[in-house]
């Protein structure tokens, strides 16, 4: 494995750009591993009143620990999958281990997100948050099959549909969580709104940037996209080439989502955690008129029985 810091591929001097990128990469995903496991090391020990939350917040901090490894991974060594380009050269860069890394680290990211809608969709009895939980995950691995086949084929399409559905599952997130404002007020009520914040700026960048980005290159047949391959031509592709580059112009486009994505997007992984260890906490922050409407329906529930 080499990571040398000169190369007839570019130099990744500090005098370079791209340097200063990748070493606020590296630096961010060592924070972001840092504190996940000042969260391993924490969070169980948070007061739990079943097995169940115990094994909950297990499982929470198992599918954040895929994810911030696994973006720290792809920090480490950055890759554009179509392009076959990579910052070192290292079979770790082949696009087949980094995409693989990626789809398993995104599917637990919005696992993450369904349990927590779940858990919130039950305790307000909101049918439609529970619903949302319930159709996300399937949507995303129907994105994940969408990106490999655009790795596979350099076929950009695949990339602007995969990120369309990205962008209608976390707007069904949205939604759902708008539908839980009104049951909770104080500190839940202003974590969600922040929550939805998020959301809207992260489907704002979607609409905008991400998904137009790459219908322009499907058509225009930018960064090699235009030289397709078939599946089976793109297996071989992706397991046996990568090309070294740390030129500007070929990742000035990529930049912009990979900072984003390996330092906001984490920090939500990791806050959710923090979220569903005070699910005992929760109760305490429904509001009044939730609290009412939940004692009449679960009166009228039992008078019909």
């Amino acid at each position: 494995m080499s990571l040398e810091w000169q190369a007839r591929s570019g130099s990744l001097a500090w005098s370079n750009p791209v340097s200063w990128w990748w070493g606020l990469l590296t630096l961010v995903s060592g924070v972001n591993i840092a504190i996940w496991f000042a969260l391993y090391r924490e969070l169980p020990a948070q007061p739990s009143g079943s097995a169940g939350s115990a094994s909950g917040i297990g499982m929470m901090l198992l599918f954040c620990a895929a994810y911030v490894f696994g973006c720290a991974f792809r920090s480490f060594l950055p890759r554009a999958d179509v392009q076959r380009i990579c910052l070192f050269d290292t079979w770790l860069s082949s696009v087949m281990v980094g995409r693989s890394v990626a789809t398993v680290a995104e599917i637990c990211f919005v696992a993450q997100w369904a349990i927590i809608l779940h858990q919130l969709g039950t305790m307000t009895g909101a049918d439609t948050v529970v619903n949302v939980a319930r159709m996300i995950v399937p949507l995303i691995l129907i994105a994940e099959c969408l990106s490999w086949y655009a790795v596979l084929t350099r076929n950009y399409l695949g990339n602007a549909i995969e990120n369309s559905l990205w962008a209608v599952a976390f707007f069904a997130i949205g939604v759902a969580l708008c539908r839980l404002l009104p049951e909770f007020n104080g500190a839940v009520r202003a974590g969600l709104a922040v929550a939805i914040a998020g959301i809207a700026g992260f489907l704002a960048f979607l609409i905008t940037i991400d998904v137009p980005m790459y219908l322009k290159r499907w058509r225009t047949g930018d960064a090699d996209g235009d030289k397709r391959l078939t599946p089976r031509e793109g297996l071989r592709d992706v397991s046996t080439r990568w090309v070294v580059t740390r030129d500007l112009a070929e990742w000035k486009d990529e930049i912009a989502w990979m900072s984003l994505y390996f330092s906001l997007a984490v920090w939500a992984s990791l806050a959710l955690c923090i979220f569903h260890s005070l699910e005992h906490h929760l109760p305490q922050y429904r509001t009044e008129a939730a609290i009412t409407s939940g004692a009449s329906s679960a009166a009228v529930f039992g008078s019909t029985r």
